[in-house]
């Protein structure tokens, strides 16, 4: 399989071409980890690849919380031999409270995500890290280590925390019975709240960037499938219209390429999901990377110099489109 955006002019200087790996929703269980890590080392073993992006997920919904567990998953992360930057999925945190994942708190399980995934939120995981900017560093939402910020070869890069089971306002009645999406729970909402801010807030400064600094093209990475697919005011997609609005206004006024990665549904998909909105952006595509049980990895070809400036198709030397 292989999609493409239009490449727009950008005022800033001819960039030169590159390529880097997209996966996530992975490993799921101890098995999975020596599919994976071999997965790591075929990517790592392409020299032709920049680096990684991890969707999120390190952990099958029934694999419990715990710190060992996260703790020998981000050390999967670590090894890679290039650079990897990683961005929470549900399964990682908000699904916590879940019996089946140990029934755990997950504004506590966040904050260990935070302090095991993101020792230093100023550089990426592997084994050859990548320098970021990170939300850290600001004073409104410093707490949100986990949104990164940076650039290559004039693209600017840009980590969101938005999460799958509705970006996290699925109830978490694992450890709390009384919370109901009618009658929420009062941390979850703030806990929601505060997250979302952040993001939107993120959002902006990497399109301010990008247009500051002429850039040629925008790639937003996010664990969830923000349910394009469903109609607006449908409630399972509530936790993500405020960003889906964003990321409609922002990418329209940009105009130039814009790249929306994210994993979830564990199947590949490539779009372009708001070209048939009235004004179309037609600009903005969305892939969706593989997930367990299929596995594997998507190839993500970027070249300013040609008409398709994203060029999306499945990594490694054995696999098939979908």
């Amino acid at each position: 399989m292989v999609a493409a955006v239009a490449n727009c002019a950008a005022t800033g200087a001819p960039a030169a071409a590159f390529s880097f790996a997209l996966l996530g929703d992975a490993p799921y269980g101890t098995f999975s980890e020596l599919r994976f890590a071999a997965m790591l080392r075929e990517i790592g073993n392409d020299h032709s690849l920049q680096f990684v992006l991890h969707v999120g997920d390190l952990k099958g919904s029934n694999e419990p919380c715990s710190d060992d567990l996260l703790r020998r998953r981000v050390a999967q992360l670590q090894a890679v031999p290039t650079a990897l930057v990683y961005t929470p999925g549900d399964n990682d945190w908000t699904d916590c409270h879940r019996a089946a994942a140990g029934g755990f708190d997950p504004l506590e399980r966040l904050v260990a995500l935070r302090r095991l995934a993101y020792p230093d939120p100023r550089r990426s995981l592997g084994q050859r890290p990548l320098p970021l900017q990170s939300q850290a560093d600001t004073e409104s939402h410093n707490e949100f280590v986990e949104n990164a910020l940076f650039t290559h070869e004039g693209v600017v890069f840009v980590t969101l925390h938005v999460v799958g089971s509705n970006n996290g306002l699925e109830p978490w009645r694992g450890i709390n019975r009384s919370d109901h999406a009618e009658h929420p729970a009062g941390d979850r909402i703030v806990a929601f709240e505060r997250r979302q801010a952040a993001n939107l807030a993120w959002l902006e400064t990497a399109f301010a960037r990008a247009e500051t600094s002429g850039a040629p093209a925008v790639v937003i990475l996010m664990q969830a499938n923000p349910r394009f697919d469903l109609a607006p005011g449908h409630p399972r997609r509530a936790g993500f219209e405020t960003v889906i609005g964003a990321l409609r206004r922002l990418a329209l006024r940009f105009g130039r390429p814009v790249l929306l990665a994210h994993g979830d549904m564990h199947f590949l998909l490539v779009d372009r999901p708001l070209a048939s909105e009235s004004p179309p952006v037609s600009n903005l595509l969305r892939v969706q990377t593989y997930g367990e049980p299929l596995g594997g990895w998507v190839r993500i070809d970027v070249d300013p110099g040609r008409p398709e400036f994203f060029r999306v198709r499945p990594g490694g030397e054995d696999r098939v489109g979908n």
